[in-house]
């Protein structure tokens, strides 16, 4: 069933200065919304990882460059990427600018605009609507004429939410990459049916 967008403002910049890694645990419960004519589309953030400027799964680990130049933004920034030459895949800015940190927005519960997602997404179930980046990008309408837009002013924002409780919370290894696999920077809701990928990745 659809719930309105709850009338908080976004996160503001100071948010995204704190440690990327907390960032990325902090952001669950959080609501991602996209601005479209027929008003707001999103749902609450149930999954994230973090990826540092040290972290060699990070596009930001050998340098700035003209495709990762917004993940060297300023703090609150959206940066914008296509994977396989098919997804597109969101991250939220994290540090000062210049530094290169950002978190990867891996899943969310659907809740504002449910009918625009299905229409984007076809006949598939509601719990796969935002399951997954590349889903969760295309039921958005998120594409990389978004990169490098303010989440704070901008058409795609980060609003405040409710925290979600340290119990509620999985944190594994992230999902599809060969380098920094030993590290634990996926958080999600545990037992959450739009959660990407099994608990134990």
């Amino acid at each position: 069933m659809e719930t309105p967008a709850p009338l908080a403002p976004p996160l503001e910049a100071d948010f995204y200065l704190q440690p990327t890694v907390e960032v990325a645990r902090a952001l669950l419960g959080h609501w991602l919304v996209v601005r479209h004519e027929a008003g707001w589309v999103g749902g609450r953030i149930v999954e994230a990882e973090a990826y540092t400027q040290d972290d060699p799964a990070s596009h930001s680990y050998r340098g700035k460059t003209e495709r990762n130049a917004a993940m060297f933004g300023a703090p609150g920034t959206a940066y914008i990427y296509l994977i396989y030459g098919v997804h597109e895949c969101f991250n939220a800015v994290c540090q000062p600018e210049g530094v290169g940190e950002a978190v990867l927005i891996r899943a969310l519960e659907p809740t504002v605009g449910l009918e625009t997602m299905f229409q984007r997404r076809g006949g598939v179930h509601w719990t796969q609507l935002c399951r997954g980046p590349g889903n969760l990008c295309r039921a958005l309408g998120i594409t990389r004429a978004l990169n490098g837009e303010s989440l704070i002013t901008g058409r795609i924002q980060i609003w405040r939410g409710e925290p979600v409780p340290d119990a509620q919370v999985g944190i594994s290894t992230r999902i599809g990459i060969t380098q920094g696999t030993e590290r634990l920077w996926r958080f999600y809701v545990r037992n959450h049916r739009c959660v990407s990928g099994s608990p134990t990745r």
